[in-house]
């Protein structure tokens, strides 16, 4: 697998909504060590919307990894100006993005026209994709349940990954074992 396509929850749908919750140490962790697997067995391309969440602390971690491993971050958001209703530390964050990933271009030039621009761009980065992770909980999926539907109906061999939340209790339990102050 080349390219993987990674995506996920908002903050608001995992009731995050700060940027210093230490839910998102936990899930980036999971991404990282997912990520890091990928790359060792011979990813070249992770690709995001960019959208605020998993996809953002996607492109934070793979910037980190970017520093040990060849990596490439392609930024491909539905419409341009996708942040602009976002938080001015979100809008910040993105906008930095944008100017720092491998590759970045809006699937569609202008605003945001309709939801036919989000069918749009999970159908796109199904198909340049070999596969993708997600960060899903099956029982209660938020609005990455439409990226995971289109993802099921490729017309090609297309492994789904998930990140769940059984996978996320076990990162904190690895991630206590690996502090130093649990064993005293």
């Amino acid at each position: 697998m080349k390219v993987l396509s990674v995506t996920g929850y908002k903050p608001r749908e995992i009731n995050i909504f700060k940027e210093n919750d230490p839910k998102i140490a936990i899930i980036k962790a999971a991404i990282k060590k997912r990520l890091i697997g990928f790359i060792e067995e011979g990813l070249e391309w992770i690709l995001l919307s960019g959208q605020m969440g998993v996809e953002l602390w996607t492109a934070e971690v793979a910037l980190e990894l970017k520093e040990q491993y060849d990596i490439q971050i392609a930024l491909i958001p539905p419409f341009e100006n996708q942040d602009e209703r976002w938080p001015e530390d979100l809008k910040f964050k993105y906008e930095e993005l944008t100017m720092v990933v491998d590759f970045y271009q809006p699937l569609y030039k202008g605003e945001y026209k309709g939801p036919f621009q989000f069918r749009a761009k999970n159908k796109w980065l199904v198909e340049k994709s070999d596969g993708c992770l997600i960060l899903i909980d099956e029982e209660y999926p938020g609005s990455n349940r439409f990226f995971y539907e289109e993802a099921k109906k490729a017309n090609k061999d297309y492994p789904i990954f998930l990140i769940t939340p059984m996978d996320l209790d076990d990162m904190v339990e690895e991630l206590r074992m690996d502090d130093p102050d649990y064993w005293n």
